[in-house]
């Protein structure tokens, strides 16, 4: 072993952008289980941590510049990327979802309500919960941790905040990460995978690619959120206290 050993996949992930294709290959949990050691998270998986090392080192030789390294960027910086490119994602795609889920049980309900139904259940309690976990990251939590990094940027006092310290808002943030981490798995297992039935049409096999691509983008958004974003803010605060 070299770069993964005795680090966790949250660590991994955070350093190597690459590594998140492995991950993501494998299902190996960086985001909510990113602090499991890597090579706990390999064996308990069945996996040997020395071939996932090697494609890890493969992938990052084939993109070395895959995109920003962001444990080193401004918080502020990182804010943005997870406005611009999860939240502007999650706001576009979430009533396209809904309006899909709705056609697919409309037209398949009499062969496949015990997949379609309880699917569209889960999904629909996913989307409600994260369209406010946006709203509160948008109006309290972002904007405390701006405050503070431009606190530490002048040399002034640490800016006052109704939630008091900023573990506080993290503390609920990463509570509704877990929860919108156990709708995608329940709607991974209420589908098989996303295994699309022979009698599916374009829209149901389309309707399933969509959710395919709502868990890798939720998989990342929540990584950048729990790996980098908010260890960071923590420290920032604790030090500058």
């Amino acid at each position: 072993m070299t770069h993964a050993t005795g680090r966790t996949l949250g660590e991994i992930a955070a350093q190597n952008a690459a590594a998140i294709r492995v991950f993501e290959k494998y299902g190996l949990d960086y985001c909510c289980g990113g602090g499991k050691p890597f090579e706990e998270a390999c064996r308990e998986r069945g996996l040997s941590p020395e071939q996932i090392e090697a494609e890890i080192e493969q992938a990052s030789a084939e993109s070395p510049a895959e995109e920003r390294h962001w444990a080193e960027a401004p918080l502020s910086d990182l804010i943005a990327h997870i406005l611009d490119r999860h939240h502007a994602y999650l706001r576009e795609a979430l009533p396209r979802i809904a309006q899909m889920a709705a056609r697919v049980v409309e037209a398949h309900r009499a062969r496949h309500a015990d997949t379609l139904v309880p699917l569209q259940q889960t999904f629909a309690a996913l989307r409600e919960e994260l369209e406010s976990h946006m709203w509160k990251e948008e109006m309290v939590l972002f904007p405390l941790i701006r405050s503070l990094e431009e606190a530490a940027a002048r040399g002034g006092g640490l800016p006052p905040s109704h939630c008091g310290s900023v573990t506080n808002p993290i503390r609920v943030m990463e509570h509704e990460h877990a929860s919108a981490a156990e709708a995608l798995e329940q709607m991974r297992r209420i589908t098989g995978g996303y295994a699309v039935p022979e009698d599916g049409c374009i829209t149901y096999r389309a309707y399933f690619d969509e959710l395919r691509q709502l868990e890798q983008d939720l998989h990342r958004h929540i990584h950048l959120e729990n790996n980098i974003l908010f260890p960071r803010a923590v420290d920032l605060e604790a030090r500058w206290m």
